[in-house]
Protein backbone atom coordinates (compact mmCIF):
# COMPACT_ATOMS: atom_id res chain seq x y z
CA UNK A 1 0.00 0.00 0.00
CA UNK A 2 1.19 3.57 -0.48
CA UNK A 3 2.91 5.20 2.45
CA UNK A 4 0.95 8.10 3.92
CA UNK A 5 2.44 11.56 3.82
CA UNK A 6 2.43 13.14 7.24
CA UNK A 7 1.57 16.78 7.05
CA UNK A 8 2.74 19.69 9.15
CA UNK A 9 0.28 20.83 11.78
CA UNK A 10 -1.26 24.23 12.28
CA UNK A 11 -0.92 25.24 15.91
CA UNK A 12 -2.07 28.11 18.03
CA UNK A 13 -1.06 29.04 21.54
CA UNK A 14 -1.28 31.78 24.11
CA UNK A 15 2.27 31.57 25.40
CA UNK A 16 4.97 28.98 25.90
CA UNK A 17 5.89 28.90 29.59
CA UNK A 18 9.48 29.11 30.71
CA UNK A 19 10.86 25.58 30.86
CA UNK A 20 12.02 26.00 34.46
CA UNK A 21 8.49 26.90 35.59
CA UNK A 22 6.86 23.71 34.29
CA UNK A 23 6.20 20.90 36.75
CA UNK A 24 8.13 17.89 35.37
CA UNK A 25 5.11 15.69 36.12
CA UNK A 26 2.64 17.96 34.30
CA UNK A 27 1.03 15.87 31.55
CA UNK A 28 0.40 16.54 27.89
CA UNK A 29 -3.37 16.40 27.41
CA UNK A 30 -4.52 14.84 24.13
CA UNK A 31 -8.21 15.35 23.41
CA UNK A 32 -10.43 13.76 20.77
CA UNK A 33 -14.06 12.87 20.30
CA UNK A 34 -13.09 9.19 20.43
CA UNK A 35 -10.05 7.02 19.80
CA UNK A 36 -8.84 8.64 16.57
CA UNK A 37 -6.37 10.75 18.51
CA UNK A 38 -4.49 7.57 19.38
CA UNK A 39 -2.91 7.92 15.93
CA UNK A 40 -1.38 11.16 17.23
CA UNK A 41 -0.36 9.53 20.51
CA UNK A 42 1.45 6.79 18.59
CA UNK A 43 3.63 9.40 16.88
CA UNK A 44 4.10 11.37 20.10
CA UNK A 45 5.49 8.25 21.79
CA UNK A 46 8.23 8.15 19.14
CA UNK A 47 9.50 11.69 19.74
CA UNK A 48 8.68 12.12 23.47
CA UNK A 49 8.55 8.64 25.00
CA UNK A 50 9.29 10.09 28.43
CA UNK A 51 6.37 12.56 28.43
CA UNK A 52 3.47 11.87 30.81
CA UNK A 53 0.18 11.80 28.89
CA UNK A 54 -3.52 11.97 29.63
CA UNK A 55 -5.66 10.88 26.70
CA UNK A 56 -9.23 12.20 26.86
CA UNK A 57 -11.95 10.70 24.65
CA UNK A 58 -15.35 12.34 24.61
CA UNK A 59 -17.23 9.15 23.81
CA UNK A 60 -20.50 10.61 25.08
CA UNK A 61 -20.25 13.30 22.41
CA UNK A 62 -19.20 11.00 19.56
CA UNK A 63 -19.52 11.67 16.66
CA UNK A 64 -18.76 15.39 16.41
CA UNK A 65 -19.20 15.42 12.65
CA UNK A 66 -22.99 15.42 12.81
CA UNK A 67 -23.24 18.19 15.42
CA UNK A 68 -23.68 21.91 14.84
CA UNK A 69 -20.80 24.32 15.21
CA UNK A 70 -22.37 25.77 18.35
CA UNK A 71 -22.71 22.33 19.92
CA UNK A 72 -19.09 21.37 19.17
CA UNK A 73 -17.69 24.69 20.39
CA UNK A 74 -19.59 24.67 23.67
CA UNK A 75 -18.79 21.04 24.38
CA UNK A 76 -15.07 21.15 23.56
CA UNK A 77 -14.39 24.45 25.29
CA UNK A 78 -16.32 23.36 28.38
CA UNK A 79 -14.65 19.97 28.69
CA UNK A 80 -11.15 21.28 28.10
CA UNK A 81 -11.69 24.13 30.53
CA UNK A 82 -12.65 21.71 33.28
CA UNK A 83 -9.91 19.22 32.45
CA UNK A 84 -7.20 21.87 32.36
CA UNK A 85 -8.29 23.13 35.76
CA UNK A 86 -8.30 19.61 37.17
CA UNK A 87 -5.14 18.15 35.65
CA UNK A 88 -2.95 21.26 35.03
CA UNK A 89 -1.43 20.03 31.75
CA UNK A 90 1.65 21.70 30.31
CA UNK A 91 0.06 21.64 26.83
CA UNK A 92 -3.25 20.69 25.26
CA UNK A 93 -3.52 19.02 21.87
CA UNK A 94 -6.89 18.91 20.15
CA UNK A 95 -6.23 15.75 18.17
CA UNK A 96 -9.44 16.11 16.17
CA UNK A 97 -9.90 17.95 12.88
CA UNK A 98 -13.57 18.70 13.49
CA UNK A 99 -13.00 20.15 16.95
CA UNK A 100 -9.96 22.11 15.77
CA UNK A 101 -11.57 23.69 12.72
CA UNK A 102 -14.62 24.70 14.76
CA UNK A 103 -13.61 25.31 18.36
CA UNK A 104 -9.92 26.23 18.46
CA UNK A 105 -10.62 29.95 18.73
CA UNK A 106 -12.91 29.53 21.72
CA UNK A 107 -10.50 27.11 23.39
CA UNK A 108 -7.79 29.75 23.15
CA UNK A 109 -10.07 32.10 25.02
CA UNK A 110 -10.65 29.76 27.95
CA UNK A 111 -7.24 28.10 28.35
CA UNK A 112 -3.99 29.61 29.58
CA UNK A 113 -1.70 26.89 28.27
CA UNK A 114 -0.29 26.25 24.78
CA UNK A 115 -2.81 24.62 22.45
CA UNK A 116 -1.95 22.58 19.37
CA UNK A 117 -4.70 21.82 16.89
CA UNK A 118 -4.84 19.98 13.61
CA UNK A 119 -6.47 20.98 10.33
CA UNK A 120 -6.86 19.28 6.94
CA UNK A 121 -3.50 18.82 5.20
CA UNK A 122 -4.43 20.61 1.99
CA UNK A 123 -1.09 22.38 1.55
CA UNK A 124 1.10 19.25 1.27
CA UNK A 125 -1.56 17.49 -0.80
CA UNK A 126 -1.55 20.35 -3.31
CA UNK A 127 2.22 20.15 -3.57
CA UNK A 128 2.10 16.40 -4.10
CA UNK A 129 -0.68 15.87 -6.61
CA UNK A 130 0.27 15.24 -10.23
CA UNK A 131 -3.22 15.11 -11.64
CA UNK A 132 -4.31 18.31 -9.92
CA UNK A 133 -7.31 16.58 -8.34
CA UNK A 134 -7.32 16.09 -4.57
CA UNK A 135 -9.87 14.23 -2.51
CA UNK A 136 -10.65 15.36 1.02
CA UNK A 137 -12.27 12.83 3.30
CA UNK A 138 -13.53 14.26 6.58
CA UNK A 139 -16.56 14.47 8.76
CA UNK A 140 -19.65 16.28 7.58
CA UNK A 141 -18.88 19.17 9.94
CA UNK A 142 -15.25 19.54 8.87
CA UNK A 143 -15.79 19.70 5.13
CA UNK A 144 -18.22 22.61 5.35
CA UNK A 145 -16.01 24.88 7.44
CA UNK A 146 -14.87 28.27 6.15
CA UNK A 147 -11.43 27.35 7.50
CA UNK A 148 -11.24 24.62 4.86
CA UNK A 149 -12.33 27.14 2.21
CA UNK A 150 -9.45 29.40 3.22
CA UNK A 151 -6.92 26.57 3.10
CA UNK A 152 -8.15 25.66 -0.38
CA UNK A 153 -7.91 29.26 -1.60
CA UNK A 154 -4.45 29.76 -0.12
CA UNK A 155 -2.76 26.50 -1.01
CA UNK A 156 -4.76 24.73 -3.73
CA UNK A 157 -5.29 27.48 -6.27
CA UNK A 158 -5.44 25.95 -9.73
CA UNK A 159 -6.18 22.52 -8.25
CA UNK A 160 -9.53 20.77 -7.82
CA UNK A 161 -10.44 19.83 -4.25
CA UNK A 162 -13.30 17.35 -3.93
CA UNK A 163 -14.75 17.04 -0.43
CA UNK A 164 -16.79 14.26 1.07
CA UNK A 165 -18.10 13.93 4.61
CA UNK A 166 -18.06 10.20 5.11
CA UNK A 167 -20.93 8.98 7.29
CA UNK A 168 -20.03 5.87 9.23
CA UNK A 169 -16.25 6.14 8.85
CA UNK A 170 -15.60 7.30 12.41
CA UNK A 171 -17.75 4.46 13.69
CA UNK A 172 -15.86 2.00 11.45
CA UNK A 173 -12.52 3.17 12.86
CA UNK A 174 -13.81 2.85 16.41
CA UNK A 175 -15.03 -0.68 15.68
CA UNK A 176 -11.68 -1.67 14.20
CA UNK A 177 -9.83 -0.52 17.30
CA UNK A 178 -12.20 -2.61 19.42
CA UNK A 179 -11.14 -5.63 17.36
CA UNK A 180 -14.47 -5.93 15.56
CA UNK A 181 -14.91 -6.60 11.83
CA UNK A 182 -15.09 -3.43 9.73
CA UNK A 183 -18.16 -3.11 7.55
CA UNK A 184 -16.75 -2.04 4.17
CA UNK A 185 -19.99 -0.31 3.10
CA UNK A 186 -19.10 3.14 4.45
CA UNK A 187 -15.61 3.00 2.94
CA UNK A 188 -16.84 1.85 -0.46
CA UNK A 189 -19.53 4.53 -0.36
CA UNK A 190 -16.92 7.22 0.29
CA UNK A 191 -14.73 6.07 -2.60
CA UNK A 192 -17.67 5.89 -4.99
CA UNK A 193 -18.99 9.30 -3.92
CA UNK A 194 -15.66 11.03 -4.54
CA UNK A 195 -15.13 9.30 -7.88
CA UNK A 196 -18.64 10.28 -8.99
CA UNK A 197 -17.83 13.98 -8.62
CA UNK A 198 -16.62 15.89 -11.71
CA UNK A 199 -12.96 14.95 -12.10
CA UNK A 200 -13.18 12.37 -9.36
CA UNK A 201 -11.66 9.58 -11.43
CA UNK A 202 -8.41 11.61 -11.51
CA UNK A 203 -7.94 11.78 -7.73
CA UNK A 204 -4.38 10.78 -6.93
CA UNK A 205 -4.05 12.29 -3.45
CA UNK A 206 -6.45 11.89 -0.55
CA UNK A 207 -6.43 14.10 2.54
CA UNK A 208 -7.50 12.12 5.61
CA UNK A 209 -9.08 15.05 7.44
CA UNK A 210 -9.98 13.13 10.59
CA UNK A 211 -7.55 11.53 13.02
CA UNK A 212 -9.73 8.41 13.03
CA UNK A 213 -9.19 7.73 9.35
CA UNK A 214 -5.53 6.56 9.40
CA UNK A 215 -6.83 3.61 11.42
CA UNK A 216 -8.65 2.58 8.21
CA UNK A 217 -5.68 2.97 5.88
CA UNK A 218 -5.71 -0.67 4.78
CA UNK A 219 -9.41 -0.58 3.96
CA UNK A 220 -9.13 2.80 2.23
CA UNK A 221 -6.29 1.51 0.05
CA UNK A 222 -8.46 -1.38 -1.06
CA UNK A 223 -11.30 0.99 -1.94
CA UNK A 224 -9.29 3.75 -3.66
CA UNK A 225 -6.49 1.69 -5.18
CA UNK A 226 -2.73 1.71 -4.62
CA UNK A 227 -2.18 4.72 -6.90
CA UNK A 228 -3.87 7.10 -4.44
CA UNK A 229 -1.57 8.53 -1.78
CA UNK A 230 -2.83 9.54 1.67
CA UNK A 231 -1.93 12.66 3.62
CA UNK A 232 -2.50 13.07 7.35
CA UNK A 233 -0.96 15.06 10.16
CA UNK A 234 -0.14 12.81 13.12
CA UNK A 235 3.64 13.03 12.80
CA UNK A 236 3.53 16.77 12.27
CA UNK A 237 1.43 17.25 15.39
CA UNK A 238 3.91 15.22 17.43
CA UNK A 239 6.83 17.27 16.12
CA UNK A 240 5.06 20.51 16.98
CA UNK A 241 4.38 19.33 20.53
CA UNK A 242 8.06 18.41 20.86
CA UNK A 243 9.07 21.88 19.66
CA UNK A 244 6.79 23.63 22.14
CA UNK A 245 8.02 21.55 25.07
CA UNK A 246 11.71 21.66 24.13
CA UNK A 247 13.91 22.10 27.20
CA UNK A 248 11.21 21.04 29.65
CA UNK A 249 11.80 18.18 32.07
CA UNK A 250 9.53 15.14 32.05
CA UNK A 251 8.83 12.87 35.01
CA UNK A 252 6.18 10.14 34.90
CA UNK A 253 5.15 9.83 38.55
CA UNK A 254 1.95 7.93 37.77
CA UNK A 255 1.05 5.72 34.80
CA UNK A 256 -0.39 7.42 31.74
CA UNK A 257 -4.13 7.03 31.48
CA UNK A 258 -7.13 7.33 29.21
CA UNK A 259 -10.24 9.16 30.36
CA UNK A 260 -13.64 8.67 28.75
CA UNK A 261 -16.96 10.45 28.99
CA UNK A 262 -20.20 8.53 28.81
CA UNK A 263 -21.73 5.39 30.31
CA UNK A 264 -20.56 1.83 29.93
CA UNK A 265 -17.78 -0.32 31.26
CA UNK A 266 -14.25 1.02 31.02
CA UNK A 267 -12.01 0.12 29.34
CA UNK A 268 -14.22 -2.62 27.99
CA UNK A 269 -13.45 -3.60 24.42
CA UNK A 270 -10.85 -0.85 24.10
CA UNK A 271 -8.58 -2.26 26.78
CA UNK A 272 -6.22 -4.16 24.49
CA UNK A 273 -5.87 -1.26 22.06
CA UNK A 274 -5.27 1.25 24.84
CA UNK A 275 -2.57 -0.96 26.32
CA UNK A 276 -0.81 -1.04 22.94
CA UNK A 277 -0.64 2.74 23.09
CA UNK A 278 0.80 2.71 26.61
CA UNK A 279 -2.43 3.54 28.46
CA UNK A 280 -2.78 0.79 31.05
CA UNK A 281 -4.91 2.92 33.38
CA UNK A 282 -8.18 4.65 32.75
CA UNK A 283 -11.19 6.32 34.20
CA UNK A 284 -13.92 8.89 33.53
CA UNK A 285 -14.13 12.64 33.39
Amino acid sequence: MPSPVLAPVHSTLHRVPDAASVDPAAPILLFDSGVGGLTVLGELRKVLPQAPVIYAADMAGLPYGTKTEAQVTARVAGLLGRMTERFAPRLVCIACNTASTIALGMVREVLEVPVVGTVPAIKPAAAMTRSGVIGLLGTQATIRQAYVDRLEQEFAGGKRLLRYGGPGLVEAAEAKLRGEPVDPAAIIRAAEALRAMPGGEDIDTLVLACTHFPLLEEELTQAFGPHVRFVHGAEGIARRIAQLTAGQEFTRRVPDRALFTGPGEFPGAYGEALARYGLPEGGRF
